[in-house]
C-alpha cells in the first residue's frame, strides 16, 4: 500500500499514513518549538502573533491575533485571512489543511482537529490515520469550547454555540449548538 512513499506524503495526499514516523516528529517538534516561544513570550514582545508562529504557519493575513496558550500539530497546514482572531486556549491539530476565513472569531477553548484514526484497533495503536481538512468561512463566530472534527466546512456567517461538536458541515448564516451540533 503506497510502497516508497513516505507517510508525509501519504498524509498530505489525504490517505492512510502512520503518524509514527522520523519526518513527521521532527515536524512537530519544530511546531512544538515555535508554540512554545509564542506562548512563553511576555505579550509586547509576543505582539498579535509571535515571530515564530508567523515562519510556521502556511498563511497569516494582516490584524489577526492569537491569544496565548495555543496549541498545533505541525503549523504548517494552517491558513488564517486577514482579523482573525483566536482567543486563548485554542488548539489546531493540522494534520491536513486547515483554513479560516477573514474576520473570524474562535471563542476560548476552540478545538479543531484534522486527525481521524483508524477504527480497527490494532491498526490505530499501530498510528495509522488520514488527515482531512477543516474549512471555515468569513465572518464565522465559533463559541468557546467548541469542537470541530475532521473534514468539516463551516460556511460564511455561521455562528458554533459554546461547547458545540461540530461532526458535518454547517451551511453559510447558520447557528448550529449543541452534540452533535443541530440547527438551532
Amino acid at each position: 500500500m503506497n510502497a516508497g512513499v513516505s507517510e508525509r506524503a501519504k498524509m498530505d495526499a489525504g490517505d492512510w499514513y502512520c503518524c509514527i514516523d522520523p519526518e513527521l516528529d521532527g515536524m512537530r517538534e519544530r511546531a512544538y518549538e515555535a508554540v512554545h516561544e509564542h506562548n512563553m513570550l511576555p505579550p509586547r514582545q509576543r505582539g498579535n502573533v509571535s515571530p515564530a508562529l508567523a515562519a510556521l504557519f502556511a498563511f497569516i493575513g494582516r490584524e489577526v491575533r492569537i491569544e496565548a496558550p495555543f496549541h498545533c500539530a505541525y503549523g504548517i497546514n494552517i491558513e488564517l485571512a486577514d482579523r482573525v482572531y483566536l482567543n486563548a486556549g485554542c488548539t489546531i491539530l493540522d494534520t491536513a489543511r486547515v483554513v479560516i476565513g477573514p474576520a473570524t472569531m474562535l471563542g476560548p477553548g476552540v478545538q479543531i482537529y484534522c486527525a481521524e484514526h483508524h477504527k480497527d484497533p490494532e491498526l490505530r495503536v499501530a498510528g495509522l490515520e488520514r488527515a482531512r481538512p477543516v474549512l471555515i468561512g468569513e465572518k464565522v463566530w465559533i463559541g468557546g469550547g467548541a469542537i470541530i472534527l475532521p473534514g468539516v466546512s463551516i460556511g460564511s456567517g455561521a455562528i458554533v454555540g459554546a461547547g458545540a461538536v461540530i461532526t458535518r458541515d454547517v451551511p453559510a448564516g447558520v447557528t448550529v449548538g449543541g452534540n452533535p451540533a443541530r440547527k438551532l
